[in-house]
């Protein structure tokens, strides 16, 4: 059963696995860069993770198809959108809200490699699917 403290502890492994990243490569790398060691080592991690998905836009119940792309989709539950930037601005907070939302998944995790200190650059986010599932 899926409950919000199985969906945390993911995260926590995420987090985790991103920490270990930055920690090797260090930050003033390419996007692209910190993905392919990223996911390297959240397999590592024996996580699932997809790369690069196209979310569906559902408009008035008709499907217009995909043209929004997450980076990465863990366990098919948690979005994880990577940054390399200098500065984190609220647009990319909104641009996790909005794939959240439209794919339906109950949590995501914004992530910028592009720091002294990884952890001050993670915001996590949940969605009202999250806060229908049990807690435990």
């Amino acid at each position: 059963m899926i409950t919000q403290k199985y969906i945390n502890e993911i995260s926590y492994k995420i987090i985790g696995c991103a920490i270990e990243v930055h920690r090797y490569l260090g930050p003033g790398l390419l996007e692209s860069v910190y993905e392919a060691c990223f996911i390297e080592e959240l397999r590592n991690a024996g996580l699932s993770v997809r790369s690069q998905l196209y979310v569906p836009i559902h408009f008035k119940g008709k499907d217009l198809g995909g043209s929004l792309k997450l980076d990465l989709l863990v366990n098919d539950l948690i979005i994880v959108e990577e940054k390399a930037v200098e500065l984190m601005t609220p647009l990319f907070q909104a641009q996790l809200l909005s794939y959240l939302k439209l794919s339906g998944k109950p949590k995501g995790l914004l992530i910028n490699f592009n720091c002294e200190v990884i952890k001050e650059q993670v915001v996590s986010m949940v969605t009202k699917e999250f806060a229908k599932l049990p807690k435990e």
